[in-house]
C-alpha cells in the first residue's frame, strides 16, 4: 500500500525575506494579472520557479531560465536544503460559508504507483497540456515545486492524532495570506515520529484530491529519469500533502461551466429536449434559482441551474437517477450518479454536442469557481449560456475513486490551495 518517506526539504533561508512574499498559489490557478503581481513582491518569490512561462509551453529550452533562476538562489544561500530528513505538518485556517475551519495533514515523499495498482486513485480527466507544461519544468530543475493533494481514511483518527500532538509547538514557518487564510508549518525530525507515522500510513490507499496532472507528471518523469540520466535521484517518489478524509474542515467548491460560441442557441428548444430527463423550472431570478439548488442537494437530488441572460435561471433537476444507467452504461454506478455526469452526458454531449474531445480542448466550454464570473459571462454576450453547480461530496470523491472511474476534468475544487514555497523537494542531492 502506500509507502511514504522522510525528506530534507528545499526552504527559504532568513536571507530570502518574509515567506508571506516567497510562497504563491500552485501554478494552475495563477493567471497573468495574479503572477505579476506575486512577482513585484520580492525578487525571490516562488513564481519566478512554479511558472517561468505563463500559459505553459511544450518547449523544453522555455524552461532553461527557471533551472539558471534556482541554481543562483541555491548558491546565494536564498534556497538550501534541510540538514536532516524530516515530515513537515502543515495546517491551513480559514473562512468558508461563514465558519472559520481548519485542515491540518503532513508533506512527505510518497513512492510513486502506476494507478493500475489500486494504492494511489485518481478522480478527475486530465489535460494533456498541462502535463507536457509540469514535464519540461521537472526536467529543466529536478524539483517538485508543489504538492499533490491527497486524501486517506483514518476512520479511528490515530494518524490524525499522532500529527496534532506532534504540533502543538510554535511552527517553524507561518503567514496569513490575502484571502485570510493562514499557513502553518511545523518540521518534524524525530525518528521515532518518523517511524511511527510510516507505519500507521503502510496500509493505506491515497485519493488525489488535486494535482492529478502533478502525479501523471512524476510518473512521466520517474520514467524519463530511468531512460536518460545517470541518476534517478527522488525520482521514484512525490511530494504529496496527506490529510485524512474525515477531517471536518475539509471544503469542496463547485466548478461552474461556461458554454461558449455555439452555431446556434434556442432556449425553448433546449428547454424542450430537456424534459424527457428533467424537471424544469424556468424564469426564477438568481435568488430563487440558488435556493433551489441548495434544496435539491439537501435532498440528494440531481440538479443544476442553467443562465441565458435576463435574470433568466432556469433550475433543471433530473426525474430519475436510473435514467444515467442507460447513459453511462460502461460507468460504475458512483460515477453516474453525479451531478456534473448528468450535465455533461445528458446536456452537454447528447443535447447540445459537445464531444469529450472538444470539453477537453475547452473549445465551446471553458471552467470557473466564480459564480459572478459565469453569469458575467453570458450577461456580457461573450457566452451563451452557464450552468451553476452544487459541489461534489468528499464521499462521492473517495466512492469514484475507489470504482476505478474518473469525473469529467475540474470537477471538483478544494479549498483552500495549498501554498507553494513552504518546503519542496529537491530531486538530486
Amino acid at each position: 500500500m502506500a509507502e511514504i518517506k522522510a525528506f530534507k526539504g528545499l526552504r527559504y533561508t532568513e536571507k530570502a525575506g518574509d515567506i508571506s512574499r516567497l510562497a504563491c498559489p500552485p501554478y494552475d490557478v495563477i493567471d497573468v494579472e495574479e503572477g505579476q503581481r506575486l512577482s513585484d513582491k520580492s525578487p525571490y518569490n516562488l513564481i519566478r520557479l512554479e511558472l517561468p512561462v505563463m500559459g505553459g509551453s511544450e518547449n523544453l529550452s522555455d524552461y532553461r531560465g527557471a533551472a539558471d533562476t534556482l541554481r543562483s538562489w541555491l548558491k546565494e544561500g536564498v534556497l538550501k536544503c534541510d540538514g536532516e530528513e524530516g515530515i513537515y505538518i502543515y495546517e491551513m485556517e480559514f473562512d468558508a460559508d461563514g465558519v472559520r475551519r481548519s485542515v491540518k495533514g503532513f508533506v512527505s515523499l510518497v513512492k510513486l504507483e502506476p494507478f493500475s495498482k489500486g494504492v494511489i486513485l485518481p478522480h478527475e480527466e486530465t489535460l494533456s497540456r498541462a502535463k507536457a507544461d509540469r514535464l519540461n519544468l521537472m526536467k529543466a530543475t529536478g524539483c517538485n515545486f508543489s504538492q499533490i493533494y491527497s486524501l486517506y481514511t483514518d476512520e479511528d483518527n490515530s494518524v490524525f492524532s499522532l500529527i496534532d500532538s506532534a504540533s502543538r509547538r510554535e511552527p517553524d514557518s507561518r503567514f496569513t495570506d490575502g484571502d485570510n487564510v493562514s499557513h502553518k508549518m511545523w518540521v518534524i525530525n524525530d525518528k521515532d515520529f518518523i517511524a511511527q507515522l510510516t507505519e500507521k500510513m503502510a496500509d493505506k490507499k491515497l485519493f488525489i484530491a488535486d494535482g492529478h496532472h502533478r502525479y501523471e507528471t512524476a510518473l512521466s518523469y520517474k520514467k524519463y529519469a530511468e531512460e536518460n540520466l545517470d541518476e534517478t535521484g527522488s525520482s521514484e517518489y512525490v511530494t504529496m500533502m496527506l490529510v485524512n478524509m474525515e477531517n471536518t474542515g475539509l471544503v469542496v467548491f463547485p466548478t461552474h461551466r461556461i458554454v461558449r460560441n455555439l452555431q446556434s442557441f434556442d432556449y425553448n428548444a433546449l428547454c424542450e429536449k430537456c424534459r424527457d430527463y428533467f424537471e424544469i423550472t424556468p424564469y426564477l431570478n438568481r435568488e430563487k434559482g440558488e435556493q433551489g439548488l441548495a434544496q435539491a442537494y439537501d435532498e440528494g437530488k440531481k440538479a443544476f441551474v442553467m443562465f441565458t441572460g435576463d435574470n433568466n435561471y432556469t433550475l433543471m433537476v433530473l426525474k430519475d437517477p436510473e435514467i444515467m444507467d442507460g447513459v453511462i452504461p460502461d460507468g460504475c454506478k458512483a460515477l453516474r450518479r453525479l451531478d456534473v455526469s448528468v450535465l455533461h452526458s445528458l446536456v452537454l454531449e447528447r443535447i447540445f454536442g459537445i464531444d469529450r474531445e472538444n470539453m477537453a480542448k475547452q473549445i465551446n466550454l471553458t471552467y470557473t469557481r466564480s459564480s459572478d464570473e459565469a453569469i458575467a459571462a453570458v450577461d456580457g454576450k461573450r457566452a451563451n449560456c452557464c450552468f451553476l453547480l452544487n459541489p461534489t461530496r468528499v464521499g462521492e470523491i473517495r466512492d469514484v475513486a475507489a470504482a476505478g472511474g474518473k469525473m469529467p476534468q475540474k470537477s471538483t475544487y478544494f479549498y483552500p490551495k495549498l501554498a507553494t514555497g513552504l518546503v519542496m523537494n529537491k530531486i538530486f542531492d
